[in-house]
């Protein structure tokens, strides 16, 4: 979280001059030899401290790539839709995050099962390391036959590149009013939400409810699949009725409905631990789960073609991956530990909660007051 901010200038800025498919080419090379190295890392047994080291290197270097694909690849994706159903058709590639989550839960959760405990914490954690050397050989056969966007392809034929794309951003008054809007609202309040419906949930039904874990399980593997159509629909509406309105509509369910929400999960669980032959609770917990989802899709299914939008094609790179990676960091890498902490200082697993309630609602204010609508824009300008 750290280095990607850093990964999202050097390679935003790389996309501007150079192209978006070479910084692809770059960026799953970087990413695909750090991960494929954890898996043949030494012991500390083995070479002491080196191993820890040579670790948070690797993970260094996976976070300095993610800052180029990250942000780059919405860029790309949007600039090859054309300007019909632009938001549903970008909106596939927010899919790619929980599918990747899912397959990485479902790789560990065979291998526990085929691999006795010693096993696995022997060797059997590295399989997954070692099988993305395969996912590494894919990806790259396939971008090697992507195309340059044409976008890009009319910017260097018509010599518009910026030699400087990132300080110029910095320097156009409106291309940092729209960095701080894609910052606050768009990537800040889908990294909120995100926090909130993937990972607080689980934690929060595992520590705070006591709920079994497999019961957990399989309810957040409910609520990351009832994810993917939601957030096509989101997609799609945003191209009938704006990116805007749906973004906000997001923004403002969560703000309205974490906390009630946690709060009725937390006696829905209960009830479930008193009584656990019925499934009525579980069956409630479930719909709650749907309707935080909804307020994530609402925010993120929009999301791929916003970042392209809200900015003049020949700085659109860097000026997009920038703010979208340092709200990941900033924003929804720092949220476990604020929540946690004022969780701590409260006494209270809800307390926390408070803070990205106040997030999303200043974010729905903001953006209702000053994000422009850009479903119509020429992405060729």
């Amino acid at each position: 979280m750290v280095v990607r901010p850093i990964g999202s200038a050097i390679f935003g800025s790389m996309g501007d001059r150079i192209g978006r498919k070479p910084v692809f080419m770059i960026t799953i090379a970087l990413m695909g030899l750090a991960t494929v190295s954890v898996g043949f890392l030494p012991t500390y047994a083995q070479v002491g401290i080196w191993a820890p080291i040579l670790l948070v290197g690797l993970r260094l270097l996976q976070g300095l790539s993610a800052g180029g694909e990250i942000g780059g690849s919405a860029i790309y994706l949007t600039e090859h839709a054309g300007n019909t159903n632009r938001g549903f058709k970008t909106s596939f590639l927010q899919l790619m995050g929980p599918l990747g989550i899912l397959a990485s839960t479902l790789q560990i959760a065979l291998l526990q099962q085929w691999l006795t405990a010693e096993e696995f914490v022997t060797w059997g954690w590295r399989v997954p390391f070692w099988i993305s050397v395969v996912l590494l050989l894919i990806a790259f056969k396939a971008r090697i036959a992507l195309e340059e966007t044409p976008v890009f392809l009319e910017l260097s034929k018509s010599n518009q590149k910026t030699e400087h794309p990132l300080l110029s951003n910095f320097r156009d008054p409106q291309t940092r009013k729209c960095m701080f809007l894609l910052f606050f609202c768009i990537s800040a309040g889908g990294a909120v939400l995100f926090f909130c419906v993937q990972v607080y949930t689980s934690i929060f039904l595992k520590s705070s409810v006591k709920l079994p874990p497999a019961v957990v399980d399989q309810l957040i593997i409910y609520a990351t699949l009832i994810l993917f159509p939601l957030t096509l629909f989101a997609g799609w509406l945003s191209d009938k009725v704006g990116r805007k309105p749906v973004v906000i509509s997001g923004l403002a369910i969560g703000a309205i409905f974490i906390q009630p929400t946690f709060q009725i999960l937390q006696d829905l669980g209960q009830q479930y631990l008193e009584f656990p032959n019925t499934n009525s609770a579980l069956v409630l917990i479930g719909l709650l789960l749907t309707g935080l989802s909804l307020s994530l899709a609402l925010v993120v299914g929009p999301q791929t073609a916003l970042l392209a939008e809200l900015f003049p094609a020949k700085t659109r790179n860097s000026a997009a991956t920038l703010p979208h990676n340092l709200a990941a960091g900033w924003i929804g890498g720092l949220l476990p530990l604020i929540v946690t902490w004022l969780n701590q200082q409260w006494g209270n697993d809800l307390a926390g909660l408070w803070y990205p309630t106040i997030f999303l609602a200043s974010a729905a204010i903001v953006a209702f007051l000053y994000l422009p609508e850009t479903k119509k824009v020429n992405l060729s300008h």
